[in-house]
């Protein structure tokens, strides 16, 4: 305590009760009974003990009281041989915790005795003293594990008994010096706490001793390889030691190098092997497996400092090293096969290294070009091309979704060998395209709910992206959309409305505006029978006989161009025909009507013997079967005659009425194919539980020629865009090189041209006076106006 004295003030405002209680307070607070001042001058405790003063000052009512404490007058004085005889009692302490034996002291009064000793400045000693001692037992406890035979467990064992049992020894020790290590060591930089003491004599004399690290590093490398070939081991043991290595700081020095060594030994020597002998599936499970082995280590005894330079070195051996073994080993199977389950497996490790997603996105790209070109390229597949390619996406679609966690690096390549394969094969996947969307929006389709349906539309579009030659699809899709609108295939109209809508939303108004000029011919047809039918209603001189008579007029520059064929029509018909030109042309002057007998149909009333039908035919069967109101029996070369139908185009109507499922007509001799002299008549008994029929016309297939010649129509439309295109670019520059007019008809052409193409296109123009050479500059055009 100080020299000031301390003084605590009861004010007069307490109560009475109060001031006895605070007083009693202080009494047994600064008081020392008899007995405890007996037992600590028995015990030699020689602290400053603190003396209550006599005086309680002023018993002047109103006066503040006041306790006054003052220091000892004598400064207490130790034993002679105190530091000695403590000392002596300390070391035997000490060596009694060491050799496992009970110490003879108290913990109160070894305590004390440090405690005496600090505070009387015998800390360097006793300091020096404990540190020589504790070095002399550490120094002995080395000859046990110097034998020159021992089992390397045993070792083990026992280097972990001797480490465990130094910890308990120490913690004892400094429970006693607790003391000196919290004043003299806390106060001086340069040693070390009583721990941290013990850790370094450990260290220096045991595990720093060349033959005792190896044994103890090559021992737990010996468990380790153990465990990872299946066998079961002291996980306990490993701990411990290893949390030995760490405390004593040589854990990377000694033991983590040589650890990953024999790691990165294990796994290469494991991974070329393995790479032989199992299929891609077995030997990336096998890799999970060890990496998970490899994390539990890690979560059970080795230090996690390891951690990144362990699983680094084990991704190196079983994936680095293999990426591109296990691709072309394995991928492609995975693919064909589906198997979701490996491929995500396959994507999670390969994210695990360097280039893996890379390598992974690469080689998928390179299967979807190789598998989709085999898809395109055969002929033999033209059939199932488009539902290959949609089946085929969908199946890649679905692996990047559900292997590859949709990626975008992963969709992004999907897109691009698409785009790449799918138009290795000029022009025919368009084709198809366009003919598998108008066999899917033809009636008499019930593969698909309206749903289904748009959402196989949605995909064809997927397709429809990756095409170049767009204006090929368009040419063709407005071909058959011509066919099902005139001929009334249809299906729905609002499916083709909505086909209709997204072939607009991705490529713009000026790609489907003929197609809209189309539909909108349709409609106005609609208005224009309704009047004419009103107009026959009012006709004072009626035709000859009644003929519901339906009129589809259509915009030339709209629909496909067909070949114009003149038949004979009955002499009702050409009535018809007089009437509505007169009623057309009276309310539209200046416009030239063409009739199309190609597109017609009509729906013909039959009496057979089992009672009367009605026949839904085209127009060259209904020219074919009036015939028979006049005879009985006539032949091709008759027919031909009266009717004026083309040859090919008579013997297919010829084959529908006779030799087809709706047979109304007998064929004399019988066979399937009609040739020169057969004769027909009309069939009286025919039968058919349907009161309406209808007897499909032989199609023939789409010939060569007439696939070429819808070719050159494309053709010819990219030769006038690129003219225009050409006159465009020059009328706003005026002046440009050969380079740049290149550079700027690819940006705005939207189909695959060649570079010759357009040269030739440029020479045409330059005949034709749109542009010129200029004179003093090589490779430069100037535009004339």
């Amino acid at each position: 305590m100080s020299n000031r004295s301390r003084s605590v003030v009861l004010s007069d405002e307490d109560s009475p009760k109060k001031r006895k209680k605070l007083a009693r307070g202080l009494e047994n607070r600064f008081r020392a009974p008899d007995d405890v001042m007996a037992d600590m001058e028995k015990k030699g405790n020689f602290s400053a003990l603190i003396r209550p003063s006599n005086n309680l000052i002023s018993s002047k009512p109103g006066a503040a009281k006041k306790l006054v404490i003052l220091n000892f007058k004598d400064t207490p004085q130790l034993p002679k041989n105190y530091q000695q005889e403590t000392w002596g009692k300390l070391e035997e302490a000490v060596i009694a915790i060491q050799t496992s034996k009970s110490i003879r002291y108290s913990q109160e009064e070894l305590f004390r005795g440090v405690e005496n000793m600090c505070n009387n400045k015998m800390a360097p000693f006793l300091y020096s003293k404990l540190k020589d001692l504790t070095e002399k037992h550490v120094e002995a406890n080395i000859k046990p594990f110097l034998a020159e035979s021992i089992d390397r467990l045993i070792f083990l064992k026992r280097m972990n008994e001797c480490w465990l049992a130094h910890c308990r020894q120490m913690i004892q020790i400094r429970s006693i010096f607790l003391y000196l290590d919290r004043t003299y060591v806390l106060h001086n930089a340069s040693i070390v706490s009583i721990w941290d003491m013990g850790l370094e004599m450990f260290r220096h004399h045991i595990i720093i001793n060349p033959m005792v690290q190896t044994r103890t590093v090559e021992g737990l490398l010996m468990l380790i390889e153990k465990e990872r070939q299946g066998d079961t081991v002291d996980r306990t043991l490993l701990k411990s030691l290893l949390r030995m290595l760490s405390d004593l700081q040589i854990y990377q020095e000694a033991f983590e190098a040589k650890f990953l060594l024999a790691t990165e030994r294990l796994y290469a020597s494991e991974g070329q092997q393995l790479m032989q002998d199992l299929d891609v599936p077995e030997y990336l499970t096998h890799v999970n497996k060890r990496l998970n082995e490899e994390n539990e280590r890690l979560l059970h005894y080795l230090d996690q400092c390891t951690k990144w330079a362990l699983i680094h070195t084990v991704e190196k051996q079983l994936l680095s090293e293999h990426l591109t073994a296990i691709l072309q080993k394995g991928l492609e199977v995975l693919l064909e096969e589906k198997r979701i389950k490996d491929l995500t497996l396959l994507y999670n490790l390969f994210s695990r290294v360097k280039n893996g997603p890379t390598e992974l996105c690469n080689n998928f790209n390179s299967f979807i070009k190789k598998k989709g070109r085999t898809i395109v390229i055969d002929p033999e597949k033209d059939k199932t091309m488009v539902q290959e390619l949609l089946d085929f996406k969908d199946k890649m679609d679905s692996t990047v979704n559900n292997c590859f966690q949709k990626r975008e690096r992963f969709h992004f390549s999907l897109k691009e060998a698409f785009e790449y394969f799918i138009n290795q094969r000029v022009n025919k996947p368009a084709e198809l395209i366009a003919k598998f969307v108008d066999s899917k929006l033809r009636a008499g389709n019930k593969e698909a709910t309206e749903e289904e349906l748009e959402r196989l539309l949605d995909k064809i579009m997927v397709l429809f992206r990756f095409i170049h030659g767009k204006d090929v699809f368009e040419a063709f899709y407005k071909k058959d959309l011509a066919k099902r609108l005139l001929v009334g295939k249809s299906a729905s109209v609002d499916a083709e409305k909505s086909m209709l809508s997204k072939l607009k939303q991705e490529c713009g108004g000026g790609f489907t505006s003929k197609l809209e000029g189309m539909f909108k011919d349709m409609e106005l047809s609609k208005d224009i029978n309704i009047a004419f039918k009103q107009h026959t209603s009012n006709l004072r001189e009626p035709p000859l006989a009644y003929i519901d008579l339906t009129v589809s007029i259509l915009t030339m520059g709209y629909w496909p161009s067909y070949p114009l064929l003149e038949v004979t029509l009955p002499i009702e018909m050409v009535q018809y025909q007089e009437v509505f030109n007169k009623f057309y042309l009276g309310k539209h002057s200046g416009r030239k009507l063409q009739w199309q007998p190609t597109l017609g149909h009509c729906v013909l009333k039959a009496d057979f013997a089992q009672g009367k039908k009605e026949l839904q035919v085209s127009l060259f069967q209904a020219l074919v079967l009036l015939r028979f109101n006049h005879s009985d029996e006539i032949s091709v070369e008759e027919l031909k005659a009266a009717t004026n139908i083309e040859d090919g185009e008579l013997r297919r109507t010829l084959q529908s009425l006779a030799c087809g499922k709706a047979r109304v007509l007998q064929k004399v001799p019988k066979g399937r194919e009609v040739e020169n002299g057969d004769k027909f008549s009309f069939n009286n008994e025919f039968t058919n539980k349907l009161f309406r029929i209808k007897i499909n016309q032989i199609q023939l297939k789409e010939t060569t020629e007439e696939q070429k010649a819808t070719e050159e129509r494309v053709f010819q439309d990219r030769q006038y865009q690129i003219d225009a295109a050409i006159v465009r670019i020059m009328k706003m520059r005026k002046t440009l090189s050969h380079n740049l007019l290149i550079s700027e008809l690819y940006n705005q052409l939207k189909f695959p041209v060649k570079p010759a193409d357009l040269k030739k296109r440029i020479e045409s123009l330059i005949d034709r006076d749109y542009m010129e050479r200029d004179k003093d500059i090589a490779n430069q055009y100037n535009y004339v106006a």
